[in-house]
Order: C-alpha cells, then structure tokens, then sequence
C-alpha cells in the first residue's frame, strides 16, 4: 500500500519549509526543529490531571509528567519518548500520552531521559532502569494505590523500554505486566529490506538513523550488546506480554517485526499490528494524521484487554 495521501501532504509541505536535511543538522538544530512540531499538534484528550515530576537518578534529575485519566487508573505505564536518543521530550510527547491515558485508562508516566551526543550509551538506559525503579516504589504516593506496572515508549524510546524489560527480569524487583514498543529500534544495522527501500526514505530515513546512531553508540562494540540491540539478546522468554506497532513505510520496520517474531518464539504472547499506508512517527501526529486515530485506538483496546 502506498504512503496515504494525508502522509504525502505532510511530507511535501515539511519538504517546502525545510533549510537542510535532518541529517545534516547538528544535534541542537535537530532539537529546535522538531520541538516546532509541538505548534501543530492537538493538545490530546481531556485528562483529570498532568502532574510534573523529578525524577532522581545517579547524577541528576529527570524531568517527568504523570498523566492521569479522568476514571480510576487500572495500570501505570512508563513511557519513554522518541527521537533517536537525540531529540524529543515531554512538550512533544505530551499529546501522545494524553490520548493514552484516556484511550487506555492508565496513568502514564512520560520519562524524559538524557540524551546523546552529551550522554550517550549506556547513560539513556541507566535513567530509563532507574525511573522505572523510582516510580514503582512511589506508586502508592503518587497514586494511592499499587498499580499493575507496564513499560513503554516509541522508537529509540521503545528501545529504552525493551531494554529495561531486560533488566527487570534480571533484577525481579520490578514486576512489569505488559510491553508497549511502537516502531521499536532493535538492532544497530542498516541493512534489512525496509532499511534500503526507496519509498521508506521519509522524515526517519536510513541516514537520519545512521546519524542517531552514531551520538549514541560510537562504539560499534557498544551496539552488540542487548541493552543497545535487543534483537541480539540469546534468550527473551520470560518478558512481559508484548503490544508491538510497526509503520509499513518506515525504516524500522522490519527488525519491529522481527523482535514481534522472537518474542513469540520464546513464548511470550505478542499483539501486532502493521499500520498500512503510515510512516515512522504517525502515532504522534495527533490532529495531523488520521492514521495516528486508528493506531491510537488500536494500543486502547489492547492495553484494556492486557490490564482489565
């Protein structure tokens, strides 16, 4: 299917008004750039309550939103946010976490983690671990009761998410019930068909990843690893129940998919869903892309099937 038209409009428009390639920018014009998408969105749904947080970690603090829905939370989700561990925070990701909450009927938790170039890997992976760590001990204080724990995020943020999985299943301190990865980053290669197709090469292309990439692994030994490349992990029995979203025009397609694929392997159920017709990044368009709707209330009725 090809990219829909809605999509193509957006994109030619981002084309007019463009200076230079994302990938071509530094890393501070890329922030300033895609803070302005924050202009066009709508601010989400109508929640009971966005509540800021900081978030203590080792060396400093962690900018945070929980976001309440306006019923009684069944879950609270920790949710860490795209941008190829280079750009993004909570501004942008705000409306996307509103429509969550209500969509779902949980409390999120929007993490903002320190970034690459200046804090490159493993430092994003250390403050997802430990802000997951923080706020499930403070689920009581922050909510008035123990909530069921999911963990989650979009792109390199749903890279953060799988890699504290990861962790949790090694430490057994924090019990995470369920995963949410959309158009995760799984493995640090360039290669796969979705990679090198043509008519993927949009707003998230294969030199924009490559780029990403390199802030935040410069060490091609550093990628090998599972917490940087989960596809890599030998065994992934054992994980959370998995919600997994992938774009059919996106870069990042195939390795979503082929996680969905090893994660069913080793036995953990996996609800899938390959949005037709979308690129990477449609979720967050709220207002701006109608397939962000269909995406959103897909990951509703699949986080209330998950938690009720």
């Amino acid at each position: 299917m090809s990219l829909d038209f809605e999509t193509r409009a957006f994109m030619d428009k981002l084309a007019a008004a463009a200076s230079k390639p994302r990938h071509q920018m530094t890393p501070d014009e890329a922030r300033a750039a895609f803070a302005r998408i924050s202009t066009i969105l709508s601010p989400g749904a109508d929640v009971r309550a966005i509540v800021p947080l900081d978030i203590p970690v080792d060396g400093g603090m962690l900018r945070a939103r929980l976001i309440v829905p306006d019923e009684i939370p069944r879950a609270l989700l920790v949710y860490f946010h795209g941008g190829g561990w280079v750009v993004g925070g909570v501004d942008e990701f705000t409306p996307l976490c509103r429509e969550i909450a209500a969509g779902a009927g949980v409390a999120v938790a929007l993490v903002e983690y320190r970034k690459a170039p200046e804090h490159p890997f493993p430092q994003p992976v250390h403050d997802a671990w430990q802000a997951t760590q923080w706020l499930a001990a403070q689920r009581i204080a922050l909510l008035g009761t123990e909530l069921p724990m999911l963990v989650g995020g979009d792109s390199a943020g749903a890279n953060l998410a799988i890699a504290v999985t990861l962790l949790a299943r090694r430490a057994r301190t924090v019990p995470l019930v369920a995963q949410l990865l959309v158009y995760p980053v799984t493995d640090c290669t360039f290669d796969r068909p979705s990679y090198l197709a043509p008519e993927n090469q949009l707003l998230t292309n294969r030199e924009v990843m490559t780029g990403y990439w390199n802030h935040y692994a410069p060490d091609h030994a550093a990628r090998q690893t599972s917490l940087a490349s989960p596809l890599r992990e030998a065994d992934l029995s054992g994980l959370p129940e998995a919600i997994i979203v992938t774009a059919e025009h996106d870069v990042l397609r195939d390795e979503g998919e082929a996680y969905a694929q090893r994660l069913e392997q080793a036995r953990v159920p996996v609800h899938r869903l390959r949005a037709q017709g979308q690129m990477h990044g449609f979720l967050m368009m709220i207002g701006v892309l109608p397939g962000s709707r269909s995406g959103l209330d897909y990951i509703s009725e699949r986080l209330r099937g998950l938690i009720d």
